[in-house]
């Protein structure tokens, strides 16, 4: 069974993104648009929630710079995020939305709920099966109805944590599991060229730095899907023959990669960028037991452009299992994915960030329907909804 897809994200006043709503998100959606657009504003969104989640409250606000930082310039109102998913894809629509605000330089939670339609409910009125303010409110049994008062130990305190842990609250606790599981990704080629202590981990850290541990796991406890990942990784890199890894006298794990025409393996240290960070992807998107949810900021970086497509393609066939959110500046990755996937942004005159759908653009879409690509098209352009020249067929990719 699949994780929780969230098919709507509203956000309001959080920097740039005053009231932002975005619909019909898919479970693979690519976020694209020029320097200061948003997109890494959005994109800290979801690990803003994540670190809520994980961290707490205050954490997650103080490492943002706090209410001078982090609200819309202008703005007194509390900063929002309310996602809408489903926990099955024929389950019913489940709202959950989180307000914060700032008094004496310290966060508190104004409002947070937890919504749905009941099984059986047709399309009535939405029943809140969790509602707080400021600290106090109510749960309500999901099978009866009864509200139990409850209130928290502090006003940082997200009421879904803490009610959460119970079963008898089946659906804060999916929640708090939910989140509380994303990742984003924020791979560093320096730290991955880094010689970690011996040890295997199951799961790759944001940074990238144990992707040595990793695959120690994988050697020795799922050695058909690290098969997978090197064949992937050759078949990418065609100079590429093996990856490996060996303990030091110090315990420390030293990763080795080998080219096809040499007959010794060299350190990572004097691999490529694009080699380890596609090593590090790979590892990543193959993960049999995945995070419900994976953020990806700007892979083009220390790829070569051919390699983009692929990557693409396979952040598509992870998003079977998990939600799969990936930026990027690349016209090349954009090519690869079909337009109700892409999200553009842009900033209005008022200084704020406006969503822009090309699967809703008819001339995006007639284009494409001759051959145009994608990404070459927002490259030109024509997902900024203005009057544009018309374009020479020859300065149109053809799709193979």
């Amino acid at each position: 069974m699949r994780p929780p897809v969230i098919e709507t994200i509203k956000i309001e006043n959080y920097r740039v993104l005053q009231d932002v709503e975005i619909n019909k998100l898919q479970p693979f959606t690519v976020l694209v648009g020029p320097n200061g657009s948003g997109k890494s504003t959005l994109f800290d969104v979801f690990a803003f929630m994540e670190t809520c989640f994980t961290r707490g409250v205050r954490t997650a606000w103080d490492r943002r710079g706090g209410a001078a930082q982090l609200r819309s310039r202008g703005s007194t109102k509390p900063v929002a995020v309310q996602i809408s998913y489903r926990e099955e894809p024929s389950s019913n629509l489940l709202t959950y939305r989180l307000e914060l605000d700032e008094e004496r330089g310290r966060p508190y939670v104004s409002k947070e709920l937890l919504r749905w339609r009941q099984p059986g409910k047709g399309q009535g009125r939405p029943t809140h099966i969790l509602d707080f303010t400021n600290g106090s409110g109510y749960v309500a049994n999901e099978e009866t109805g009864e509200k139990t008062q409850e209130t928290l130990d502090g006003t940082d305190q997200l009421a879904v944590n803490a009610l959460g842990r119970f079963r008898s609250h089946p659906r804060v606790a999916a929640l708090r599991r939910f989140i509380s599981g994303w990742y984003l990704s924020y791979l560093s080629v320096a730290e991955e060229r880094q010689s970690p202590g011996a040890g295997p981990q199951e799961r790759l850290s944001q940074s990238g730095d144990n992707v040595s541990n990793v695959l120690q796991y994988l050697k020795e406890n799922d050695p058909e899907r690290l098969r997978q990942v090197i064949k992937a990784l050759t078949e990418t890199v065609p100079a590429l023959e093996s990856v490996d890894y060996k303990t030091s006298p110090d315990g420390r794990l030293v990763l080795f990669i080998k080219d096809a025409p040499f007959e010794d393996a060299v350190l990572a240290d004097n691999a490529s960028d694009g080699t380890l960070k596609l090593l590090s992807y790979l590892t990543l998107l193959s993960d049999p037991n995945p995070a419900p949810f994976i953020g990806i900021e700007e892979p083009e970086n220390h790829l070569y452009t051919t390699v983009l497509r692929s990557l693409a393609e396979q952040c598509r066939q992870s998003s079977e299992q998990s939600q799969v959110l990936v930026t990027t500046h690349s016209h090349d990755f954009v090519n690869a994915c079909r337009p109700e996937e892409v999200i553009a942004l842009y900033r209005d005159a008022s200084g704020y960030t406006r969503v822009v759908r090309p699967n809703k653009i008819s001339l995006v879409m007639d284009m494409m329907n001759q051959g145009a690509l994608l990404g070459t098209l927002w490259q030109e352009q024509y997902f900024e909804e203005l009057p544009a020249p018309a374009m020479p067929v020859s300065g149109i990719e053809e799709g193979e």
